[in-house]
């Protein structure tokens, strides 16, 4: 079982266990650390992230830079990375498990460390391998982490902390995606048993995932109380990948469609209480948002610096691109906005670590987020001409990719509808 190294460092502890452990070395604190992210050279010096919080980035790095970015261009032109392979990379290093459990194979850190990493994830140079990396561990795993079982934790959150299975989230459905409680799929009890009928749409990872988090209708209650999280080994019979989906971005990551046709699960498979579904996912997306929008920081950090290497030396008129006042008050905007993000951000998880309800913030730092990034990426395009048109340019492909954000996880206007909720401007039905 993994220990909180931090502790382990004090107590002069690391070296001894680390010695007799295999695979990527995990994260070490060294006086000299210092974070990428800006502002925190020093200790004290950042608003969130302390020296160990830089230490676990810079960790991460060193891996993303040598087993993740050399093969992005090839699965992405594959349209699939090797989810298990890069799993059980991350895990053997600690990175799937940061905020899990010391007892369950995690480093028992709070949310905030989750946060570093996936910012960190930000500077893989796509947008599927860092979502399907979040899926793992913020996505599918929160609601398992809090409510679940003891039992049911050693058989699914175990492996998944540890990159030998990989999981994936089921709530989203043809005729239901940001609409949670509209999900038709069932879980209906028959002795020990749940039988699923139904199906799930744009599931990530599906085409490669061991096991799902299942969202189903347990009963024929009101539509927010009848709902139960359930994890659902994938290859149960009655289990059908219909199709892999063909999408405009995110290429490296697999999406499924998947039918369940009289599946049987155990009913001990079932998180927490029975009925408790909705209010657990609504958890669940909190940590979601939040995640998703702190790997998009990175991205858009390295496309304006991207922009501006390129436009410096591209020339028109005689002149680099960069010289017009246009573009360079723009790439000043945008980079402006990115911090103006990443200080609610900061705030939020903040708030979320010390035991506060953080949805309206995590609703709108994401609408922020998701709205900025197709933006920026547009205008930065612009600036690259037609080179900015073509496959081989990182920001052609995250143009495409950060589409996703103002999507996933409730969309824009679904953020919107929950901050008026809190302002108390929405509409009474």
């Amino acid at each position: 079982m993994a220990r909180c190294w931090p502790g382990l460092l004090a107590r002069g502890e690391w070296g001894r266990w680390r010695s007799g452990r295999s695979g990527p070395a995990r994260p070490q604190l060294r006086a000299g650390s210092s974070s990428r992210g800006p502002g925190a050279a020093e200790e004290g010096a950042h608003l969130l992230y302390s020296r160990e919080h830089n230490a676990l980035r810079a960790s991460l790095r060193k891996i993303i830079d040598k087993e993740i970015n050399p093969f992005v261009d090839k699965w992405e032109e594959e349209g699939q990375f090797p989810a298990h392979k890069v799993f059980k990379t991350l895990g053997q290093a600690g990175f799937l498990g940061v905020n899990k459990p010391t007892e369950y194979g995690g480093m028992g850190l709070d949310f905030s460390y989750s946060i570093a990493v996936a910012e960190e994830l930000g500077n893989i140079r796509c947008g599927g391998v860092p979502m399907a990396i979040g899926v793992q561990t913020d996505m599918a795993t929160p609601a398992l982490t809090r409510f679940g079982s003891d039992e049911l934790k050693r058989q699914f959150l175990v492996p998944t902390i540890a990159g030998e299975v990989v999981a994936c989230l089921g709530v989203s459905e043809p005729g239901a995606g940001s609409d949670v409680a509209s999900i038709k799929t069932t879980a209906v009890r028959k002795g020990d048993d749940y039988i699923i009928n139904g199906g799930k749409m744009w599931i990530t990872s599906g085409c490669q995932a061991d096991w799902m988090c299942l969202l189903a209708n347990s009963s024929e209650g009101p539509p927010h109380q009848n709902k139960s999280l359930i994890c659902l080994p994938m290859n149960l019979p009655g289990v059908h990948i219909a199709k892999k989906i063909d999408k405009m971005g995110t290429r490296s990551s697999d999406t499924a469609q998947i039918f369940f046709e009289d599946v049987r699960v155990p009913s001990k498979y079932l998180i927490g209480e029975e009925g408790m579904g909705f209010t657990y996912q609504m958890l669940q997306f909190q940590e979601e948002r939040l995640w998703a929008v702190a790997s998009n920081l990175a991205p858009m950090e390295n496309v304006i610096q991207e922009t501006i290497d390129y436009t410096r030396q591209r020339k028109i008129y005689n002149q680099p691109v960069l010289h017009n006042q246009t573009v360079h008050f723009r790439l000043a905007e945008f980079a402006t906005e990115v911090e103006l993000v990443r200080s609610l951000l900061y705030q939020a998880v903040a708030l979320y670590i010390r035991g506060n309800d953080v949805t309206k913030f995590a609703s709108m730092a994401k609408l922020k987020a998701g709205r900025l990034a197709r933006e920026l990426n547009d205008n930065c395009l612009q600036f690259w001409g037609g080179m900015g048109f073509t496959n081989e340019v990182l920001v052609s492909r995250l143009y495409r990719d950060s589409r996703l954000l103002s999507i996933g996880a409730g969309a824009d206007e679904v953020m919107l509808s929950i901050i008026c909720k809190y302002m108390e401007t929405l509409p009474q039905k």
